[in-house]
């Protein structure tokens, strides 16, 4: 066979091959802050995103720590649940003003300067008001930041107030760690697999429990065998958003009051 028949039957034969990429995850670690043990999880030797309360002990090392191993960085912002229960320092309630709101949001990014985006700790309550959300994307639009919804409640009206605002949004798919069980982490893992291979791509959260630290060392070093690719949620945003973070974005309090 002549040399440029073989060459062009190889062009042909490379432009069949289809390069298939392997289905990512995403995993939030929420509640980053309050122990000395959380910089453990944070020095787990894998691409986590980091969630960190605000006004916490070890809030502002953890994030140092995070964004010196190029983790990404989020602030888990408290907002107000549906049963009440105390959200802890810095966080945002339904009879909060709108100066009141936006001047916490920005207090807090400024103790998390590292942050990127913004996910909720609890929430039940306040995740359901329209106005207090449009608030919230409405802030995080002008800082340049995108929003994980931890859907704590199935009435949430935040990825809805995001599209209306035009702020990146996401939303978790699966708590990793409600119950610390080795089968039911192993259970909720598997769901987590299962739901990034159907539809390529899945966000899990979890939390700094020793149960929790001890799982991950273990099973994330078989992802690879399982064929399944762990990401910073930063993957997960779509080309046109910037990632840039809150320190690095003037406060916009003034634009919205």
């Amino acid at each position: 066979m002549p040399l440029l028949i073989k060459l062009f039957c190889l062009y042909l034969f490379c432009c069949s091959i289809q390069v298939v990429a392997k289905p990512q995850i995403a995993i939030i670690i929420d509640d980053i802050g309050y122990q000395r043990s959380d910089l453990d999880m944070v020095r787990l030797p894998y691409p986590l995103t980091i969630a960190v309360l605000p006004f916490t002990p070890y809030g502002q090392q953890s994030a140092q720590l995070a964004y010196g191993q190029r983790k990404d960085v989020m602030l888990h912002m408290p907002m107000q649940a549906s049963n009440n229960k105390d959200m802890g320092p810095g966080g945002l309630s339904r009879d909060m003003s709108r100066a009141d709101f936006t001047r916490q949001l920005s207090k807090a990014l400024q103790d998390i300067p590292y942050a990127i985006g913004v996910n909720n700790h609890m929430g039940s309550l306040l995740t359901e008001l329209d106005q207090q959300m449009s608030w919230l994307m409405q802030y995080l639009r002008q800082r340049q930041l995108f929003f994980v919804d931890s859907l704590t409640t199935v009435n949430s009206r935040a990825r809805y107030q995001a599209q209306q605002h035009g702020v990146t949004s996401l939303s978790r798919h699966v708590f990793l760690d409600n119950d610390v069980r080795e089968e039911a982490l192993q259970q909720q893992f598997d769901l987590l697999i299962r739901i990034a291979k159907r539809h390529d791509r899945a966000i899990a959260i979890a939390h700094p429990y020793p149960e929790t630290y001890r799982f991950l060392q273990q099973r994330l070093a078989e992802l690879p065998e399982l064929g399944v690719e762990l990401v910073p949620i930063s993957r997960f945003l779509p080309h046109e958003h910037r990632v840039i973070a809150a320190g690095y974005t003037a406060p916009a309090i003034a634009a919205l009051e």
